[in-house]
């Protein structure tokens, strides 16, 4: 009995030996670290069907938003088919008077004529309400999933970056992503849902008037099938939502050996087999599940038929009582037979649609859930303006741990940026450089000390505004698939801009070279994955990132910073030795320019340099400075330097000194 009424729990299969390998373990959905209501998979028929009224108006309300017209016409074709579906059965039960009536068969006949006229009348009128009504549902089906792929994808864009870095609320973004879908559903399946509800009043007023015993026996028909397909959704459900990671780990294989960043180790180390095997043994891992599910729901189905065939029989055996003992004339049981199996047809429909609705519900739930999580981690709009002037830019005593981590990625650091200067930070990988940067941008928001921009504390400003100041050029900025002139002026891209315009951004980065070879030009679309697309080169993309660069600087007269994380990764000697010239002259009296680097000879022109060392601030000072202290900053410039110097050996670096900048 459990195993049909007790609550749907996962059964957790045999983790294939390529899950192990991959990633190390299963790969599982915890339902634990969700937020359900466990009352949501307990569901049963009597309570979905309580709960009707509750998803239909969340349904409701979101077609109300898309479409009113389209959502009073559905309204009223669908009430219109119950009217005809109880004129329709009044026309049989006529029929079947005339039928076993007394007269001549003759008179019987045309008594018949206008109860056939009638039920024909209601079948056409039916079917055309039916046409409406599907037309009008057709309309309100993708503007409702328009509304929520449109709030989702809000809400997605406008989180902290600290919840985008989060495990879970990652998690939380993939689960969410099939609530849109799940509300299209939603509609066709409400307004079944609507459909079989008037259908059935229709047919229980009917019953009700031909005998009071046939209402309860048609609902003992259709509730087992109903109560099947409830369970049958709720275990696929969990099976889902356990099995996400499995399907994103699978997806990624797939991408791996297809994409064109890994397509030379995939044929030269031979990836491409091994990962293709891999895929094969999870895919058949997956496959047990999607038997096993299988399994169950044809056991489910089974037992539910079984009980509904006992209730048909139940139903037709109290039939022949009542008319063995008088209480029903055969008219009224012709009519009760066709009535009852209509009925049961409705209610059996209206369950399986109310079934549907919970199943897409709790994706929907799930929608909304993300969204009020989203809502409360979203980037908090209005502050104060930052001022249009400002002096400098200071971190003072910056502290700030990642959640997944114990040591803090900074520990009290502390730094000073004048506006018109070059201020370089310095580190090895994993010192806090990046963590620092995202820190200054406002894009994270230090969990001890602060951050002032001129007197203002950057947790009291309008953060919008703190964005519309920086603009930030990395190594591995994003190269957008639009085209060239696009990918420049999306650093700022509420600008309108002409190839006129863009010029200026594009002679700076000297890109000149790069957008002459296009076939097209500026209008040249920089995506392979499309027909007649071009691709650049590494060293090409950076050229095109720092034009956008130039543009996004270029178009603010206010004072600002301008973060640049690694930017020569990918160009040749020459050309970085260029790129750094280009990048120190875009600092100005209004602009601070940040360098982070490993490419030591890149820093030592800057105003100002910082050493980062395991999230402290290990020295700072000038070049000069740090090379005659002979700490960490000089030992790494000395192990650089010892690459292009013959014989030379690679000084260990010391051990940092901690210096307060103030």
């Amino acid at each position: 009995m459990k195993r049909f009424f007790g609550r749907v729990r996962m059964a957790e299969p045999e983790v294939s030996d390529a899950e192990r390998e991959l990633f190390g373990g299963p790969l599982r959905y915890d339902m634990g670290w969700s937020k359900h209501e466990h009352a949501s998979l307990d569901l049963t028929m009597i309570s979905a069907l309580r709960s009707m009224p509750r998803l239909v108006g969340a349904t409701l309300r979101m077609a109300w938003h898309a479409d009113r017209r389209a959502l009073v016409a559905v309204a009223i074709s669908e009430i219109g088919q119950g009217v005809a579906a109880a004129i329709g059965l009044l026309a049989v039960n006529a029929v079947m008077h005339a039928l076993l009536g007394s007269g001549t068969p003759e008179q019987r006949l045309q008594a018949v004529l206008p109860g056939l006229a009638g039920a024909a009348c209601a079948a056409m009128a039916n079917s055309g309400l039916a046409g409406w009504s599907t037309s009008r549902a057709g309309r309100l089906e993708p503007m409702v999933e328009r509304i929520a792929t449109t709030q989702y994808l809000a809400a997605a864009a406008s989180v902290e970056l600290e919840a985008i870095e989060d495990p879970e609320f990652r998690r939380l973004i993939d689960v969410a992503q099939y609530g849109a879908s799940s509300a299209r559903r939603m509609i066709s399946a409400c307004v079944a849902a609507l459909n079989g509800s008037i259908s059935l009043i229709s047919t229980a007023g009917v019953l009700t008037i031909l005998h009071p015993v046939l209402l309860p026996m048609m609902i003992l028909i259709a509730a087992p099938r109903g109560w099947g397909a409830m369970r049958v959704a709720q275990e696929r459900y969990v099976s889902v939502m356990s099995w996400i990671e499995h399907v994103r780990a699978s997806r990624l294989i797939g991408n791996l050996l297809t994409e064109r960043s890994a397509a030379q180790e995939v044929r030269i180390h031979a990836v491409g087999p091994f990962l293709l095997s891999r895929y094969e043994r999870m895919a058949e891992s997956a496959e047990t599940e999607q038997e096993r599910l299988a399994s169950s729901k044809a056991v489910t189905e089974w037992v539910a038929s079984a009980l509904s065939g006992l209730a048909m029989a139940a139903t037709y055996g109290a039939m022949f009582l009542l008319i063995m003992s008088g209480h029903m004339s055969l008219a009224v049981a012709g009519t009760a037979v066709v009535a009852v199996r209509s009925g049961s047809a409705s209610l059996g429909a209206l369950v399986m649609n109310v079934n549907q609705l919970h199943e897409e519900s709790l994706y929907v739930r799930d929608h909304a859930r993300f969204l009020d999580e989203a809502a409360q981690r979203t980037i908090p709009s209005g502050g104060a303006p930052v001022p249009v002037r400002v002096k400098q830019v200071v971190l003072d005593r910056v502290r700030y741990r990642y959640p997944d981590r114990d040591a803090p990625a900074l520990d009290e650091v502390s730094l000073t940026l004048p506006m018109g200067s070059v201020t370089a930070v310095v580190g090895e990988n994993g010192s806090g450089k990046s963590t620092l940067m995202k820190v200054l941008s406002g894009l994270l928001l230090p969990q001890g000390g602060t951050v002032l921009w001129g007197e203002a504390e950057v947790a009291c400003l309008d953060r919008s505004e703190v964005f519309e100041r920086v603009a930030l050029l990395t190594q591995d900025f994003q190269r957008w698939p639009v085209t060239a002139a696009l990918n420049i002026r999306i650093g700022r891209p509420a600008q309108e801009a002409d190839a006129e315009s863009l010029q200026p951004s594009v002679d700076y980065a000297g890109a000149a070279p790069v957008i002459a070879k296009l076939p097209d030009g500026l209008r040249s679309l920089l995506a392979r994955m499309f027909r007649g697309a071009s691709e650049l080169s590494g060293g090409e993309w950076q050229k095109i990132g720092l034009a956008r660069t130039h543009w996004r600087s270029s178009t603010s007269a206010a004072d600002g910073v301008l973060i640049v994380d690694e930017p020569t990764s990918a160009l040749d000697p020459e050309a970085e030795i260029e790129a750094f010239e280009r990048i120190r002259r875009l600092a100005a009296p209004n602009r601070a320019v940040v360098l982070v680097t490993h490419r030591m000879s890149g820093v030592r022109h800057a105003d100002r340099i910082y050493v980062l060392h395991q999230g402290r601030l290990a020295e700072h000072g000038t070049h000069d400075e740090l090379i005659g202290a002979r700490g960490r900053y000089a030992a790494m410039f000395d192990a650089q330097a010892a690459q292009y110097a013959p014989a030379a050996s690679i000084p260990k670096p010391a051990a940092p000194t901690v210096a307060d900048p103030a």
